[in-house]
């Protein structure tokens, strides 16, 4: 019979937690890269489409979104690249536009940003080189910042590409419509873009048993030695649980070994909190930068709740799911979100406040299709002083200054989301946090909804 209530070693666990981000993009891969292309029709059966572009084309709304907590300021366009020779990214003249394009390596280290704050918004070229690869570029690609050398051979690029409302979408369309990947060798022969073919090899709905980690995990690390600075672990280790590719997959006892690991490393993953917690009510994130390093713990937690982070500097995200008193937000309550004259979040590019349903971690419908409110939001009412309070509640305020300001919420739980897009060092130098969120009234009529819960994923 099989020993299921074994100790676990710390060991087995701190190697599952390594893993872990391994697993998360291969189901990210499977689950996000296109089957289909216009101008290239359907995949071979089982496989997707990859060194190609796809693109959001809406602003996510109630309804338009697979993610938790999604954005609703910018338009995504990623591209999962396999980088096993020179590819080249072309970008177009954003003509001012902020955009950004985060690239992942396959342990979800934020390692390279391309953009507004990095790189400009001009037109020009990056080469994305494999790593360890040796070779002469063209004189056009030899400017400082344009080769971008790869940690990994597989690469998720997460691009975000502001839009001012439905009435701007044909302007980031336009930036969309110009970002292009080409092999090194097309793009030197200006031939046109040559997507590529590949198996996922896995299901991303399965359930996370030992067995199927282990195939994600063991297919991973021999598609993607770790990069010399993530602090990978030793060889002995993995295999003790099966997950090091040059021994055996895991059966009997080191499965059950294995079993043990992953239920405890995600019991304790999900039980932590992703951040630290302010007087005034707020997580602030782990700060982010371009590689986790040997912090594994912090990796597999952005892996599990945050995937696709860009780097603290690039953006910061400060959530609220309690009031000043401690208490859930509810849309049984009136509050006021008030910032002091000039004390609006401290940013280069945008900031905005998203409110999301606590059940399902979704954008909420409103009548007035206001999903998040911030320094772009047309008809602010600023008071005399120059303070701005922002009013969230289910009904709107009959004051009109207040209905001005008004974020709707929905008549149960929900948490804000303050997103703030390339933070100035107050901010994440903890000089500058988010005011609390302050009571001033209750609801007149709320259904009664279940209470809020820390989202998982």
């Amino acid at each position: 019979m099989n020993d299921h209530s074994a100790a676990v070693s710390d060991a087995d666990r701190d190697v599952v937690v390594h893993a872990y981000p391994l697993y998360e993009m291969r189901r990210m891969r499977a689950a996000t890269s296109p089957r289909r292309l216009a101008d290239h029709g359907e995949a071979p059966a089982g496989q997707r489409w990859c060194n190609v572009f796809a693109h959001t084309r809406e602003l996510l709304a109630p309804g338009r979104s697979r993610v938790v907590t999604p954005n609703n300021d910018t338009l995504y366009s990623t591209a999962w690249l396999h980088v096993d020779e020179p590819l080249v990214i072309d970008v177009p003249d954003t003509q001012g536009r902020y955009y950004v394009l985060g690239l992942l390596d396959f342990f979800t280290n934020p390692f390279a940003h391309l953009g507004t704050r990095c790189t400009g918004n001009a037109a020009r070229a990056f080469v994305l080189t494999p790593p360890g690869w040796q070779g002469d570029l063209p004189a056009q690609l030899q400017a400082p910042g344009c080769q971008v050398p790869c940690p990994t051979p597989w690469v998720w690029i997460i691009g975000r590409i502001l839009v001012d409302g439905e009435h701007d979408l044909a302007g980031a369309h336009a930036v969309q419509d110009g970002l292009k990947v080409r092999r090194l060798s097309d793009w030197m022969a200006g031939r046109p873009p040559r997507p590529a073919c590949f198996d996922p090899d896995c299901d991303p709905t399965a359930p996370p048993t030992a067995s199927h980690f282990a195939h994600q995990v063991r297919a991973a690390l021999a598609q993607n030695p770790t990069p010399p600075d993530t602090g990978g672990v030793p060889s002995s280790a993995l295999a003790a649980v099966g997950l090091d590719p040059a021994s055996p997959a895991p059966e009997g006892r080191t499965l059950d070994r294995l079993t043990r690991a992953l239920r405890e490393a995600l019991d304790m993953l999900r039980a932590t909190e992703t951040g630290e917690r302010t007087a005034e009510g707020w997580i602030l994130p782990p700060q982010v930068q371009g590689s986790f390093g040997s912090d594994h713990r912090t990796r597999a937690l952005v892996a599990l709740k945050y995937i696709g982070m860009l780097e603290s500097a690039e953006a910061y995200y400060p959530m609220a799911w309690q009031d000043e008193d401690g208490q859930p937000l509810t849309g049984r309550r009136v509050y006021a979100l008030r910032f002091a004259p000039g004390a609006t979040p401290p940013v280069d590019a945008f900031w905005s406040i998203t409110l999301y349903d606590a059940r399902d971690y979704m954008l909420v419908a409103n009548p007035i299709g206001r999903y998040a409110i911030g320094d772009r939001t047309e008809g602010l009412a600023w008071a005399a002083d120059g303070s701005l309070t922002i009013h969230i509640a289910h009904q709107a305020p009959d004051d009109p200054h207040a209905r001005a300001n008004w974020l709707p919420a929905p008549a149960g739980d929900f948490y804000l989301c303050l997103r703030a897009y390339i933070p100035r060092p107050a901010l994440l130098e903890g000089r500058w946090r988010p005011p609390a969120l302050r009571v001033i009234g209750e609801a007149e009529e709320t259904a009664d909804l279940p209470t809020a819960m820390e989202p998982l994923a």
